[in-house]
């Protein structure tokens, strides 16, 4: 196991336990992680866009630094709450837009990792609608998008975070893909 593994879930349990010095020993431990992750998803995005990944990440540990209160399992589910987080970061940015200046706010970016036939590039807003209603009937698929796109996870990360098989994830990726491709365009008008 790694040392760094282990360190990380004890510091998370310790922030948990009300140590407000072990967020900021978490922060320094995953912090390039999540700025990796950041920069790979950052590349597929569009090429007006403003946020920087430094900035997506920065954002993303502001809005967790009052997650002391959530019962952290370990690292795993660390980088998943991060995954979500970031979403969340990147829905508000669009919605945001989409508010001051009708239209134009909607930032498009391609769900495209490799695998399989790419995705049209998507609006994050329609995007966290249709996350949405499939996470109604199947959550975890949401949590693989999460875990690849947002986060930027490989199948064999998120598979690790996930505690499933690489096959189950990449079957998951692949299923979720098809079912948003098919949900987003239904969605768009003649």
């Amino acid at each position: 196991m790694d040392p760094k593994v282990g360190e990380v879930t004890a510091l998370l349990r310790a922030w948990h336990a009300g140590d407000e010095d072990a967020y900021r020993q978490v922060s320094a431990l995953l912090y390039d992680e999540l700025r990796r992750q950041a920069t790979t998803y950052m590349r597929r995005q569009a090429a007006d866009s403003t946020l920087q990944p430094t900035a997506l990440v920065h954002e993303a540990f502001m809005r967790l630094v009052n997650a002391d209160r959530v019962d952290w399992q370990d690292r795993r589910h660390f980088l998943a709450v991060a995954a979500r987080t970031m979403r969340r970061v990147l829905v508000d940015l669009a919605r945001a837009r989409h508010t001051n200046k009708r239209g134009a706010g909607i930032v498009h970016v391609p769900i495209d990792s490799g695998v399989g036939a790419a995705l049209p590039s998507l609006d994050f807003v329609a995007l966290d609608d249709a996350l949405n209603a499939l996470g109604a009937f199947d959550t975890r698929k949401v949590r693989v998008i999460e875990l690849r796109f947002f986060a930027g996870l490989t199948v064999e990360e998120t598979a690790e975070v996930l505690d499933v098989s690489p096959d189950t994830v990449a079957r998951d990726w692949r299923m979720a893909r098809t079912w948003l491709l098919r949900e987003l365009e239904g969605g768009r008008q003649p």
